[in-house]
């Protein structure tokens, strides 16, 4: 399964795992970092994920922190020609306006530049929508980014699938660039993107690249009575049960059993074989988490092993 798997119509091609970058410089220092890093790159990994506002939500953080991380990385270990960056803009306060107001998107994309370090970023996010600017005018300060070769291409995170539609067309009949990658929750437990989003990414060629794969650390099995849901992960864990996740972990045990894989990447594994994503995004905060993470490269399940693990329950709506 590392056969590497085009990026919608992007004309970027990456490997079926994507790494999250939101815990470098948070639960990841600088150290752990550049190791998780390294062994990502060499086990094959191409593209990395992060964002501008990674993570300003830590007491003494401003944002950045992430990108920054990254960007010594890059200049220290040489391996820029060997990743995909992907970042975002539009939940960091700052110059040029409020979220996605066109000042904003040019001040943060240079701004985040500056702090990764490179002259282009591959991928581009709008990090969620604002839809107080016009589509036109936010995918033409998009569209001038890319005309400077400061982006590549250009992804949506948590947009709903009328504002994703619309943003193709609006981005179609302007004659600007038009988003070739969405970034939805999606996972075992949480599969609203399966009624709306998803029909919307096949029909147009937009690629997929979920975060929350994992369910907030519910679908490694470690949490499996009600009392291991306090205080866990936000609530998460919790709303995880909520949604059949029970039922969900029962048939990842009889899988596990079956393949000799662990749950983290069996949860992996049944993204990589949805339509239209191209890569579900984790992260990890060591060497060996990532490790177990990239072995859900190597996993194909079989098709009777999807359909189980997709009936077994989930929230679709």
């Amino acid at each position: 399964m590392t056969t590497e798997r085009a990026l919608g119509n992007s004309g970027l091609s990456i490997s079926p795992l994507v790494l999250g970058g939101n815990v470098f410089g948070w639960t990841a220092d600088r150290e752990t970092s550049f190791a998780v890093l390294d062994a990502f790159v060499d086990g094959g990994g191409r593209m990395i994920d992060t964002a501008d506002v990674y993570s300003a939500w830590i007491e003494g953080h401003r944002g950045g922190e992430s990108e920054t991380i990254i960007g010594e990385w890059l200049q220290t270990s040489g391996k820029r020609d060997r990743v995909l960056i992907a970042t975002k803009v539009g939940m960091l306060p700052g110059e040029g306006g409020e979220v996605l107001a066109p000042g904003r998107i040019a001040a943060a994309c240079d701004a985040s530049l500056k702090r990764l370090g490179v002259d282009r970023i591959d991928l581009y996010y709008a990090h969620r929508d604002d839809d107080a600017v016009p589509q036109a005018d936010m995918l033409a300060a998009f569209d001038a980014l890319a005309k400077a070769g400061k982006i590549g291409a250009l992804g949506l995170s948590n947009f709903t699938a009328d504002r994703l539609r619309s943003a193709v067309d609006t981005a179609e009949r302007e004659g600007l660039i038009a988003p070739s990658v969405l970034q939805p929750e999606y996972n075992l437990v949480s599969r609203a993107f399966e009624a709306e989003l998803q029909p919307v990414c096949m029909e147009r060629g937009i690629a997929a690249l979920p975060y929350y794969g994992l369910a907030a650390g519910f679908l490694t099995g470690k949490y499996r009575k009600p009392e291991d849901a306090i205080g866990a992960r936000g609530g998460n864990v919790g709303k995880a049960m909520e949604a059949g996740g029970l039922e969900v972990l029962a048939v990842m045990d009889e899988v596990a059993e079956e393949t000799g894989a662990s749950l983290a990447q069996i949860a992996l594994a049944w993204l990589m074989a949805q339509p239209a994503v191209a890569a579900p995004i984790a992260s990890a905060t060591s060497v060996r988490q990532l490790e177990e993470l990239l072995g859900a490269m190597r996993i194909e399940l079989a098709p009777a092993q999807v359909d189980r693990l997709s009936a077994a329950g989930g929230a679709r709506a």
